[in-house]
């Protein structure tokens, strides 16, 4: 009787963590993503209230943007398109170009100091984020172990 009440509750549990794992989570708006971002960099920077408003602006704009080519992307994607390896070059050229600005943007409105320390933390996230996939990547590839 108890491994049968055992294996009723292994059999309850994996399907409702099977669920729960599919599920997705709602995105934050462009507006909630500028907010959170201004407000940690406020935190970890200590802007000003001339910096914050100079920051929001370029946040804005650069959430902005990638919304628009996330939209394009995936409108492609449903067509049934892949990028050519020229239409892959260009797409990484231009993102490139635009982190290139975005940098020389920032670098206007931070000071040295906030600015040596706002690329350290980007750094540092770039490595956690790298870190992070190459474990997924990892872990789907495993093979599950027989018993």
């Amino acid at each position: 009787m108890k491994k049968l009440f055992l294996l009723a509750l292994l059999v309850v549990g994996t399907t409702t963590f099977a669920q729960k794992k599919g599920e997705k989570r709602e995105q934050l708006t462009p507006e909630q993503q500028v907010e959170l971002q201004v407000k940690r960099m406020k935190l970890e920077l200590d802007l000003n209230d001339k910096q914050i408003v100079e920051v929001k602006k370029i946040m804005s704009k650069q959430i902005e943007k990638r919304e628009a080519k996330k939209a394009e992307l995936k409108a492609k994607k449903v067509e049934g398109q892949k990028p050519t390896a020229d239409e892959r070059f260009a797409l990484k050229n231009q993102m490139l170009d635009e982190q290139i600005a975005h940098k020389a943007e920032m670098k206007k409105v931070l000071t040295a100091e906030q600015f040596s320390k706002w690329e350290q933390n980007r750094d540092e996230a770039k490595s956690k984020m790298k870190s992070r996939m190459k474990n997924r990547k990892a872990k789907s590839l495993e093979k599950p172990s027989e018993e």
